[in-house]
């Protein structure tokens, strides 16, 4: 007997299954020559983590400047400090930080044994809450003892690397020494999608449980640094003859999704809809229908073909504010394409696609 697959994919749509209508809403170009915009960037200071090897310097041109149209940061074996190398890491955590949305660097790397650049992001509520349970995004890492291959990670609570459970991917790159090129994600409130140029090399998807798995429903800040030796750029040491090294980087914007709610951070009382997904083996056809209320209210549950013709409807009285969670079991459904929709009280509703492969 021929097997199904049930599969759920997730867009996090409402009401519509409209790509993201990306609008600017910060840059930085660096087109002035001299220190980076201090209306926009600030500085780490000193040794920061992870046993580097470097000291962050501020406001220092030998380390950070703007020149020819990029940032340049570079890392240069000195003294310094008491510190044996000088570098920088800028950020924007008291400048700007954002929920969801597309945010892309251009840059050069440098390379060698010893260096670490990377452009990722971390939760404004570090402060409060800690690493890694404020969330970290990292758009573009690379260890120039490897230096062909590109990294792209998350971490949380529940997935991260001291844990061994982080979730990302590698990819090999040619020369990202000599050439430039753009790194990327893409933040939706169900999942974050990772860019190379303008391939996607990786997606984590919200898994619709706890804060610990998901904790990017909150702003955060960007960080493009460039770490010396450490926990895993100095692996394989530190070779002193490759300096100085440059870390340019060309451009940084970020959009926001003019299309939807994204970019604004999602309040605790907002109706959400999501489905987890399910992968069975052997086959079950049952999903997972999890979604938010704000009030107590009856809500109606609505399962139609691409016809928008009712195939499953189920009258859900008195939910309880907050999360809930929903059994459905598909298996009578046909293979195809479908939409799940909540219908509120008050007239509003919300839409996830959903497929159906037999």
């Amino acid at each position: 007997m021929k097997k199904s697959i049930f599969i759920l994919l997730i867009l996090a749509i409402w009401g519509s299954c409209f790509a993201a209508e990306w609008k600017l809403v910060w840059s930085d170009e660096f087109d002035s020559d001299g220190l980076p915009d201090s209306t926009k960037w600030d500085y780490e200071v000193g040794y920061i983590r992870n046993n580097e090897k470097q000291y962050y310097t501020e406001k220092r041109a030998e380390n950070a400047r703007v020149e020819n149209g990029n940032l340049i940061i570079e890392a240069i074996k000195e003294e310094y400090e008491n510190y044996h190398y000088t570098s920088a890491s800028l950020h924007t955590k008291n400048t700007a930080n954002w929920t969801y949305g597309r945010v892309e660097v251009r840059a050069k790397l440098p390379t060698g044994k010893g260096t670490w650049p990377a452009i990722w992001m971390l939760g404004a509520n570090i402060s409060e809450v800690g690493w890694p349970t404020c969330g970290e995004i990292d758009i573009m890492e690379n260890v120039g003892y490897d230096p062909s291959h590109v990294s792209f990670n998350i971490h949380t609570q529940a997935y991260n690397h001291t844990k061994g459970t982080n979730k990302g991917t590698t990819v090999t790159v040619n020369k990202p020494w000599e050439n430039y090129y753009t790194y990327a994600i893409e933040w939706f409130e169900d999942r974050i999608d990772f860019y190379l140029n303008n391939g996607k090399v990786f997606t984590f998807r919200n898994e619709y449980k706890t804060y610990k798995e998901w904790p990017y429903d909150d702003p955060e800040y960007l960080i493009l640094n460039l770490a010396i030796g450490g926990s895993w750029g100095g692996q394989q040491g530190i070779d002193d003859s490759i300096f100085p090294q440059k870390y340019y980087i060309d451009y940084v914007r970020v959009y926001q999704d003019t299309a939807a709610t994204t970019g604004i951070k999602k309040k605790v009382n907002e109706p959400r809809l999501g489905l987890l997904r399910n992968y069975p083996n052997p086959f079950n056809p049952t999903t997972t229908i999890v979604f938010d209320v704000p009030q107590q209210q009856d809500i109606r549950l609505q399962v139609v073909n691409v016809a928008g013709q009712e195939v499953a409807s189920d009258m859900l009285p008195d939910v309880a504010a907050g999360e809930q969670r929903y059994p459905f079991n598909a298996a009578h459904l046909p293979g195809g394409v479908y939409f799940c929709r909540l219908q509120f009280a008050d007239g509003s509703a919300l839409v996830n696609k959903m497929v159906v492969v037999k």
